[in-house]
């Protein structure tokens, strides 16, 4: 296993952390509760004895169960070997008194007196404004960091690089952040500059989504082709993770691992990463591949925001975004859910009334208004 230095702190954290949003289960569904206990147990030791040092949970993973399996997990001296991150779900705090219930329940469901790596889970503007801050919850973190029930702070963000900075900018108490990068999303949500911004100011920056929820893994074939031409040869997913590492400012690489294979393959991809180990004909062979996907594009969306705000209150350069990804992907079932999840009823396309206002603001001339309900037969 490569260790990695972690922020400003004297540490240095595996290479791959382990995430535990995509254990095992009975039924074989994705989150669902029911997690094979045995086989994830088995797994994540597995992991921890090869020398996996970071261990990713929250909340609400499989149903409230993942940081129950966590716990079982790390029994038997297993919690001295890691640290464990595990997330406050803010969409959930009413007031203040919620933020000890919450880290409370997290506490006993890990059977463990303190999280060494504490998030407040994912973050947006307006849960940074209409939670965080209303609610105090910076100062309520500060005295769990006073008493040891945390020992380090730090958030995830699914937002646009200016709520990401406005974050990052808003406390002292930050030593890590979380956020989702891969070769696809260099300047979606937080992007490259999140990342060496996070890193400038001394935080340590864990990546999740490496591999687009298992979408680089499995490219279309086209895009397998190109890889498989390339020497030394690569699986997909070793393209994707040794892109990461290959950067300095990334800590570690959370993996959301299912079958002990998985386990295995990203074990050995993180035994040979390195910073700076990418030549010019491998940034050359990534800008290739993401220029494949890119034509993949149905709707051609900068998302420069020139269209927004709509009048009508919708989102239109993220429904755009969750179409197109149905088709980068050839993955309909993960668009559906993105559309679902990162979109309020009134943000979807679905809400559209069809007035072309935005149509005469958009640099790209896209008829949105006839795009729209394209989105809504696909994805609603």
């Amino acid at each position: 296993m490569q260790y990695r230095n972690f922020g400003k702190l004297d540490w240095k954290v595996s290479a791959l952390g382990f995430g535990c949003m995509r254990l095992p289960t009975s039924d074989g569904a994705r989150l669902s509760p029911n997690i094979l206990e045995d086989e994830a147990i088995r797994m994540i030791r597995h992991a921890i004895d090869e020398g996996v040092n970071y261990v990713d949970t929250a909340y609400p993973y499989h149903g409230g169960n993942s940081e129950v399996v966590l716990g079982k997990a790390l029994l038997d001296g297993y919690r001295d070997k890691v640290r464990i991150a595990t997330k406050l779900p803010v969409w959930m705090v009413e007031s203040a008194a919620d933020f000890d219930r919450l880290l409370g329940e997290q506490l006993q469901k890990l059977q463990t007196d303190h999280i060494d790596f504490y998030l407040l889970h994912s973050l947006n503007k307006g849960r940074w404004h209409n939670v965080v801050l209303k609610h105090n919850l910076l100062e309520e973190a500060a005295k769990a960091l006073k008493d040891g029930r945390i020992r380090h702070l730090g958030f995830s963000l699914h937002d646009e690089f200016e709520a990401f900075e406005a974050i990052v900018n808003g406390s002292d108490l930050w030593e890590f952040c979380q956020i989702q990068y891969n070769f696809m999303d260099t300047e979606k949500q937080a992007g490259t500059r999140g990342l060496k911004l996070a890193a400038s100011k001394g935080l340590a920056v864990v990546v999740m989504e490496p591999l687009l929820g298992g979408r680089l893994a499995d490219p279309p074939n086209d895009v397998r082709a190109a890889m498989e031409s390339f020497e030394p040869k690569r699986s997909a997913a070793d393209w994707a993770l040794q892109w990461l590492w290959d950067q300095p400012e990334v800590s570690t690489v959370l993996s959301g691992m299912t079958t002990m294979q998985q386990v295995e393959e990203n074990l050995r991809s993180a035994d040979s990463s390195r910073t700076g180990a990418f030549g010019d004909a491998d940034q050359t062979m990534i800008t290739r591949v993401r220029t494949m996907y890119e034509a993949r594009t149905v709707v051609p969306c900068t998302r420069c925001n020139y269209c927004m705000p709509c009048a009508n209150g919708v989102n239109i350069p993220a429904n755009f975004e969750h179409f197109n990804y149905a088709h980068l992907f050839d993955d309909t079932t993960a668009a559906r859910f993105k559309y679902e999840v990162f979109l309020a009823a009134d943000q979807r396309s679905s809400a559209c009334i069809e007035c072309h206002e935005c149509e005469e603001k958009c640099p790209q001339k896209i008829a949105i208004g006839e795009w729209m309900p394209k989105v809504t037969a696909l994805l609603a």
